[in-house]
């Protein structure tokens, strides 16, 4: 597994079209994903927090 890259996090949260209120949603859940697993990566690729 590669490291994670800040480019492709914020990429990733700047180019989803999703309200603001439910990408700020998916990065809290995303991080708690990879926070409670303790790895570097949530699985959901693409979405804003992975």
């Amino acid at each position: 597994m590669s490291t994670p890259n800040p480019r492709d996090y914020f990429g990733n949260f700047r180019d989803s079209d999703l309200p603001l209120l439910e990408k700020l949603r998916l990065v809290a859940k995303n991080n708690a994903i990879k926070i409670k697993n303790g790895t570097s990566c949530c699985g959901n690729h693409g979405e804003p927090g992975c």
